[in-house]
This record gives structure tokens, sequence and C-alpha cells, in this order.
């Protein structure tokens, strides 16, 4: 793949290696229990603490967004955000991404300093979102997701879903190029529809746009290894690796170090991706 997105002035030259997204939650509902809250230092130090490890992008989210929470208000949301996206623009040298799936959100907080959109909803809570995109010029992450768990058929239906988002953003003025695609892993899914997809990631690539994949820590895993919330880094590392393998340009993850290793590993088998000053040793 050789197209190329830019985010916040930086390009991201797709197929060359894999992108590292870090995950920084300002929710105290996230199910994975890292959540930040209105600590500002402390939003600070992670942002800092991921840049160090290697993360290429930090994603911000106010609104947990687990099976069973409760949503809050774009009002909330905002308040909640922009204090926090505000401290970052005076620290973060990597593009920032705001995960939400309302408007309003969006504005505010490409305002405040973030530079791509991350909407689990795929346009279908809010259409609108498409529009503050192209009107930014910022790239959007579509996921798919919906009510229930039934499909007649798992990954045509994803697929099917993802098209329709796209020809949404397009037909809103959204390039092509600033479109990037998400599966939904654990979104509106069993354990066994995530583990399918994961296998079958190489027919969402032949949709011709960048993937970004979001495995971590997350229930299935929990499930497979039968092991709580906090012991999932090795699950997660197996499901990073095989994500790459199947074509995956982003990984969104809450351990930035430990899977930052295990792209390079895996993309110096996947992509042919080498460490500066390999050819002296």
């Amino acid at each position: 793949m050789t197209k190329m997105t830019v985010a916040q002035g930086q390009p991201l030259v797709w197929g060359r290696r894999t992108y590292v997204m870090g995950i920084i939650n300002l929710s105290k509902d996230s199910f994975s229990g890292d959540g930040l809250g209105a600590d500002i230092p402390a939003i600070v130090e992670q942002a800092l603490r991921f840049q160090e490890e290697g993360a290429d992008f930090l994603d911000v989210g106010a609104e947990s967004t687990r099976p069973g929470s409760s949503p809050i208000s774009a009002e909330e949301e905002i308040r909640r955000l922009v204090p926090a996206l505000e401290a970052l623009s005076d620290v973060a040298q990597v593009p920032v991404s705001v995960d939400t799936y309302k408007a309003p959100v969006a504005r505010y907080a490409i305002e405040a300093g973030a530079s791509i959109i991350n909407d689990v909803w795929g346009l279908k809570s809010d259409p609108a979102l498409a529009e503050v995109a192209a009107e930014a010029g910022v790239p959007i992450v579509l996921m798919h997701n919906q009510e229930g768990r039934r499909y007649n058929d798992l990954v045509p239906d994803v697929i099917c879903s993802l098209k329709a988002s796209v020809q949404a953003s397009i037909h809103a003025g959204v390039p092509a190029e600033n479109i990037i695609l998400d599966p939904g892993i654990g979104f509106g899914k069993t354990p066994d529809h995530n583990l399918e997809i994961l296998g079958r990631l190489s027919e969402f690539k032949e949709m011709g746009f960048p993937l970004l994949v979001g495995t971590s820590r997350k229930s299935t895993i929990g499930f497979v290894l039968e092991l709580p919330v906090d012991q999932r880094v090795e699950g997660t590392a197996a499901t990073v690796a095989l994500s790459i393998a199947g074509g995956a340009d982003i990984v969104r993850v809450h351990e930035v170090k430990q899977m930052v290793r295990v792209c390079r590993m895996t993309d110096s088998v996947v992509r042919g991706w080498r460490p500066e000053g390999w050819e002296h040793r």
C-alpha cells in the first residue's frame, strides 16, 4: 500500500511498518481500569512516557465504550476532554487522536489540538462527524459497531457496514486518503466472532484502506486465557502479532513499550522492516 495520510503535518506512509497508538483513558469507567479522570499531571506523564516508549499516536477518550457503560452528554465529554487535550498540545510530539462519536465534541477537540478523529460507531451514531473531519482536513477512523451480535454472514456483513461508512465519509467530503478502517474487535461481536475476524483480516485489507486493530486487554483474550484484565499482556502481544501478519497498519494498545517491541519484531518478518544501522551488523 502506497497511500499516504498526513496527521498534524506528519506523513504516515502505510505498509512500511506498523504504527502504535497509545490509549489514554480519561473515564473512570474504563473496562481496563486505567482511567485517569481529570488528573492533568498524570495524563501528561503518561503521554510523555508513551512517546518515550515509541508510540506514534496518542488516543484520548473521555467516555467509556465498554459494554453496558452509561453514555455521557457532549457537554460533559467536552468538559473532560478539552483541558487534557490543551495540556497535551504543549508536550505531544506525535499526533493526538480523539476517541469520540459526537460531532460537537470532535469540533472542540480539534480546536484543542487533536488531529485525528476515532469514531467507534463509524458515523452510525452521528453522521455529522464526517463533515467535521472534512472541514478540518483530518483523518477519521471508522470502526464497525452494531447493537446486538447477530449476523447473516459475519465478515461480509462487517465489510458491507464499513463500506457504507466509507461512502458516507466520501460523500461528506473526506478524501479517501484520510479514511482508516477498524473492524471493531469486541464491539457487537461474540468472542468467536472476534477470533474469526482476527483470522480474516486480509479480507478487510482488500477494501484498500489502512487498517487499525484494537485487541488490547479485551475480554476475548480473558476468555481464552481465563485471566483478568491486568494479566492479558501476553495475549495482547499474540493478537498484535497476528493482526500485523493479517495486514494491520495501526495497533491500539495500553502497554506501549511491550507492543512496540512486538511490532518491530513482527514487522521485521512481515514487512521487511529493519532498524537503523542494520547494514553494519
